[in-house]
């Protein structure tokens, strides 16, 4: 029998799944779970986005002169002024840096949880590695489903670099992740991001 990539006696971060990425299956397979790629038909919005035309034109302007180098650069200067615009329309609450622990395999920091009608974790993919960083993303939507007590069937994430966006659903009644492959990019696709981010916390 192959033995399992988790030591069930070990202690595991959230963050040491990004350094086990290419065993995404695995992990998951662990928490019992499991994992497809393809394209996924995300909801969008129509609603308003009176802030877009500010919202792009401030990204656009502070690119050329911010290094994105760094996680806190990447975070302060492009993804935490989109999420606090989908703060406007959605009124969301929003939690950063927020300690969530369910067992020793599953514990550690998320990045940002949006919780409304509809829930929405988000990370920063560290490195600006967006593949390793949907493995950790995976398993912090298994501890999510793991804590929350909606009965919403679908529990979304999405993993950033700042200028790249991916998404990940979790069909929870199936105990299913699909990682989407289509990438957002910002500031080319900031609208459809937008309407993406607005209508999943939308839905119930």
């Amino acid at each position: 029998m192959k033995p399992s990539i988790i030591n069930a006696h070990s202690v595991y971060s959230f963050t040491d799944y990004f350094k086990l990425s290419s065993y995404i299956e695995e992990i998951l397979g662990y928490f019992g779970y499991t994992l497809s790629k393809a394209e996924y038909d995300l909801p969008r919005s129509a609603a308003p986005l009176e802030r877009l035309a500010d919202l792009t034109m401030r990204i656009k302007e502070n690119l050329p002169h911010v290094s994105l180098t760094s996680e806190a650069a990447r975070r302060e200067f492009l993804i935490a002024p989109v999420l606090m615009d989908v703060v406007h329309y959605t009124g969301v609450n929003i939690k950063v840096e927020w300690l969530l622990t369910i067992n020793e395999q599953l514990k550690g920091t998320l990045d940002y949880y949006l919780e409304a009608q509809g829930r929405l974790l988000v990370i920063e993919a560290k490195n600006a590695d967006i593949e390793s960083g949907f493995s950790q993303l995976a398993a912090e939507l298994v501890a999510l489903d793991h804590w929350t007590e909606s009965a919403a069937p679908l529990l979304y994430g999405a993993v950033s670099t700042g200028n790249i966006w991916q998404f990940g659903v979790l069909r929870r009644a199936e105990k299913h992740i699909t990682q989407d492959l289509n990438l957002f990019r910002v500031p080319a696709d900031l609208e459809d991001l937008l309407r993406i981010l607005v209508a999943v916390l939308s839905e119930k």
